[in-house]
């Protein structure tokens, strides 16, 4: 997978999003500064909301229980409170572009599509509890844009439906709780939807990685040692303040760490397959073991059995070669104690 131009796999540094969504509480402003302060923390993209409180909300809709634990009274209300417009969206695109930043946005409502896709996003991306929204997910997926999947709160059935349609670019594992205590934050989840993904989609290679709703800095480098290719992790500049997402969200500085922590995990992840490095080569030669002269060894003698043992360093014929090498004769004198090489044996001279 490709966002813009950045490769998107295991193989290639974490992609960390810097999730805005409605900490901008309603201000274009102070999105566009939010946008500023990602941009120092070594994020690759910032991703913001487009909704509409009623395009989204209906008379039955209720608060989640970690929105009304912020002060919140009513749905539709704190979702008008909290919207912002194609025009203002559009500013944050610009502004993103403009330092370096890719541009994401969730979309919740079937007619933002065609508006929302007007706009130069690098990627969309839906929210978990629309996973099971497949036609909002195969109208994102017609755009032609990269499509994030969160699975958060899905049964693993529910996750393949959407694996199986191909719609989706990427898939983020989630846990839909704000904040996630960190003994929730399941993240061996990760390698299941990875499994899945191997065993329902035509494109085995689909990247897998974690929606970050715990409130620790160190959750990002333990998901990416876990396999994550992307971390999504909600970013404010002020725990403090009112609003729905603020107290599971990091300030810029504790985003900076996520994002160091995250790409020293990354680095000590290595190559994605078993390898002898270059660091490693003294310590294998000076310790494993080879096959040793016992005694003093004459030129032309034949090798028994008794003039032989298995001793460090591992310079000479390995220790899997010991009983193959009884029988064979000496070019020269060997000293006892030694190492011995292939060049020092010949085949017996048959009679």
């Amino acid at each position: 997978m490709k966002i813009a131009a950045t490769n998107v796999r295991c193989e290639f540094p974490p992609y960390i999003i810097a999730e805005i969504g409605v900490n901008h509480d309603g201000s274009v402003k102070r999105a566009l500064q939010l946008t500023k302060l990602a941009k120092e923390t070594g994020a690759n993209a910032v991703k913001f909301q487009y909704f509409t409180a009623d395009s989204l909300m209906s008379r039955s809709a209720k608060l989640a229980a970690y929105q009304q634990s912020q002060g919140e009274t009513d749905p539709v209300k704190m979702l008008r409170r909290l919207e912002l417009a194609i025009d203002d969206l559009r500013l944050l695109v610009e502004c993103a572009h403009s330092i370096g930043l890719h541009a994401i946005v969730t979309i919740f409502s079937l007619e933002l599509v065609e508006p929302a896709a007007s706009l130069p996003w690098d990627s969309l991306k839906s929210a978990s509890p629309d996973l099971v929204n497949l036609p909002l997910l195969q109208k994102l997926h017609d755009t032609g844009k990269p499509l994030i999947i969160s699975t958060g709160a899905a049964n693993e059935n529910e996750i393949k439906t959407a694996i199986a349609a191909s719609f989706g670019s990427a898939y983020l594992h989630c846990v839909s709780a704000y904040p996630t205590p960190d003994d929730h934050a399941q993240l061996g989840g990760i390698h299941a939807l990875k499994s899945l993904i191997a065993e329902t989609s035509p494109n085995p290679d689909i990247p897998v990685g974690y929606s970050d709703h715990t409130a620790s800095e160190k959750t990002g480098a333990l998901a990416v040692a876990a396999g994550a290719a992307i971390l999504e992790k909600h970013f404010t500049d002020d725990n403090s303040r009112s609003g729905p997402d603020h107290a599971a969200s990091l300030e810029p500085d504790a985003f900076h760490k996520y994002v160091e922590q995250a790409h020293h995990a990354w680095r000590m992840m290595g190559e994605h397959k078993i390898i002898v490095q270059d660091i490693e080569a003294d310590v294998c030669t000076v310790s494993r073991q080879s096959i040793v002269a016992t005694r003093p060894l004459k030129g032309n003698q034949t090798i028994t059995r008794a003039d032989i043992t298995i001793k460090r360093p591992g310079s000479g014929i390995p220790p899997s070669k010991l009983d193959s090498i009884v029988g064979k004769c000496l070019r020269h004198d060997i000293d006892g104690d030694t190492t011995i090489s292939a060049d020092d044996l010949r085949d017996p001279i048959q009679k």
